[in-house]
């Protein structure tokens, strides 16, 4: 089971007590994956699609819970890929079907369906809790959260700009920050900051889920901290080890060319010692002295010793 589909499993099985929360959660499932169907003599009926079993399950226990309504349920499998299956859950009672749309909210001023079956009374998510209750109808209806131990994203895909403006809106109470991109005839509305996908799974109330990804962060973040600080030691072993290598090279061509007994007492002692040690560390090179000299002791001296071999080389290329 995908890391997407243990979080819808853990929110299936998450039921607020509280009734206007309930009717929010069921608003956002059928505003979003929800459809209606009126025939001829106005009789209404309204339906959900959807590919996953518990968010099948879910809806079928909030009819039942909140309005005590009996459901069709049923199963349409793929014409190609036969295990691809499609779960109905069917309100085919008139007054039932009303009843939900007008708790709900998906019924305008006037009694009539909007089209795009958008909450058009924001009373349905007047509360903290029952935005809370929304978003997670959203992400049972239309949503998914990437495996986060490859990357971080979360989306609700919708229909219209207007629900995923929204629904952005909605997110945005909670002090996180959604965004919203078109693909192909849908709008998204995404998150990418894994420290915000965590505080969205806070909102809709799924611990279980949180603390998974709260341990694959920290240990992608462990991970991420271990190798910086390999590669930062790698990087200074490198370089260490390519200004061992010049030195060396500078001073044997100063030993080749002049010879080192012309030069000054502490400059030739320095070029013996690290002709001597070529793999020590300045601080090793300056305890071998004689007197000891620091780090910055040994730099300088290693410096004039370059410089002079790149004064001598200048000179060797004129000639």
């Amino acid at each position: 089971m995908s890391f997407s589909s243990r979080v819808k499993d853990e929110l299936s099985r998450q039921l607020n007590p509280a009734r206007h929360c309930q009717i929010a959660e069921i608003a956002a499932i059928l505003s979003l994956c929800g459809r209606i169907k009126i025939s001829g003599k106005d009789h209404f009926s309204i339906e959900i699609h959807t590919e996953n079993v518990a968010v099948a399950r879910k809806y079928f226990t909030l009819l039942k819970k909140t309005f005590n309504i009996g459901t069709d349920v049923s199963i349409r499998r793929g014409a190609y890929l036969k295990r691809n299956r499609t779960y109905i859950v069917a309100v085919r009672e008139h007054v039932d079907a009303i009843r939900v749309l007008q708790a709900t909210k998906l019924l305008d001023e006037y009694g009539e369906v909007s089209e795009d079956l958008s909450v058009v009374r924001n009373v349905v998510v007047q509360n903290s809790c029952c935005r809370r209750a929304f978003i997670r109808g959203a992400f049972l209806a239309s949503g998914s959260i990437s495996d986060p131990e490859k990357f971080y994203h979360f989306e609700i895909v919708c229909a219209t700009m207007p629900k995923a403006q929204q629904l952005r809106e909605l997110i945005a109470t909670f002090d996180i920050e959604a965004k919203i991109v078109r693909r192909k005839k849908y709008f998204v509305v995404y998150i990418k900051e894994g420290s915000q996908i965590v505080d969205i799974l806070n909102v809709m109330e799924a611990p279980v889920a949180l603390m998974e990804l709260e341990n694959i962060r920290i240990l992608k973040e462990m991970r991420n901290s271990v190798n910086r600080q390999v590669n930062c030691e790698t990087a200074n072993i490198n370089k260490t080890v390519s200004a061992a290598v010049k030195q060396m090279e500078d001073i044997r061509y100063i030993q080749a060319t002049i010879g080192l007994d012309g030069l000054p007492d502490n400059l030739r002692e320095m070029a013996l010692v690290r002709l001597e040690r070529p793999d020590a560390t300045l601080k090793e090179l300056g305890e071998a002295l004689d007197p000891p000299v620091g780090k910055s002791g040994v730099n300088h001296r290693l410096r004039k010793l370059g410089l002079l071999a790149n004064d001598l080389r200048e000179g060797s290329a004129k000639r």
